[in-house]
Order: structure tokens, then C-alpha cells, then sequence
């Protein structure tokens, strides 16, 4: 499991041109599943996600969690993550999970995140999306199991 992760100020997600979700401060995170990924995984990333701290406070640039600044989290599904160019330049993505099996651990991971922070938006899996952010700071770190 990967998690690419966007501290912003402001994101949505929209879909055939249509608004379909926003936050204002808080946390893109755009997540690849693999095939080794179990719920266990989704586990141990969840409590990470939400006990991270990339945000400012009167001390340091980089203290705070999402519960301190009352954020938001964008949560993302993209198989991209897994793509491979090692041969080539088309990538594969033979190492992302199907997406039968990745769509009910994406919705766990979804449904842990939300059990530790309420303020939960998601894109819709499998769908052709379009993702707007202003990045904060730009600060953007990588997750993974």
C-alpha cells in the first residue's frame, strides 16, 4: 500500500465536470494498492495517516496533526501508484491490485480513517476524476508498507 500524500489548502474532486467532493486545509492523500496488501496493512496506514504531523504550529513549520488544524482528509483511489517503467516507457501496472479486490480494502481504509477523524471525503473508485489542489508549501511525503 502506497500512500502519496498533499498537505493543501484546498482540494476537490470532480467528475464528467461536476463537483463531487472538497475540502478546505487538509490532507490529499492518493492511494495504490497493491497485491500484498491486506487489511492489516490498511490498518497500520490509517493510524499513521491520521497521527501525522505535517502541519505548522506556533513552534515548528511542520508539528501539527489533522485534529490540531481541524483539517480534512481527500482520500483518493489511483492504481497509477504501482505503475512500473523499468522496461520501457509505457508504464505497467501489473503490480497494482485488481481492481475487484481493491475496492472493498479501499473502502475499509476508508471506513478505519474515518473511525480515528470524521472529517473524511473520498473521490469514487474507478472513475475518470479530476483533482484540483493548492499545495501548502508545497509539502508532499510518501507512505508505504
Amino acid at each position: 500500500m502506497k500512500l502519496l500524500i498533499q498537505r493543501v489548502k484546498k482540494a476537490s474532486v470532480s467528475i464528467e465536470g461536476k463537483l463531487f467532493s472538497s475540502i478546505d486545509q487538509g490532507l490529499l492523500v492518493l492511494v495504490g494498492l497493491t497485491h500484498t496488501d491486506t487489511k492489516e496493512t490498511a490498518q497500520t496506514l490509517a493510524k499513521k495517516l491520521v497521527a501525522l504531523r505535517l502541519f505548522s504550529d506556533d513552534k515548528k513549520p511542520i508539528n501539527a496533526s489533522i485534529a490540531d488544524v481541524n483539517g480534512s482528509f481527500l482520500l483518493v483511489s489511483q492504481f497509477t501508484l504501482y505503475g512500473n517503467t523499468k522496461k520501457g516507457n509505457r508504464p505497467s501496472f501489473v503490480d497494482a491490485m485488481a481492481p475487484d479486490l481493491a475496492r472493498p480494502l479501499f473502502d475499509e481504509f476508508v471506513a478505519m480513517v474515518k473511525t480515528a477523524w470524521p472529517r473524511v471525503e473520498t473521490g469514487k473508485f474507478g472513475e475518470l476524476m479530476e483533482v484540483s489542489l493548492i499545495n501548502d508549501g508545497p509539502t508532499t511525503i510518501e507512505l508505504r508498507l
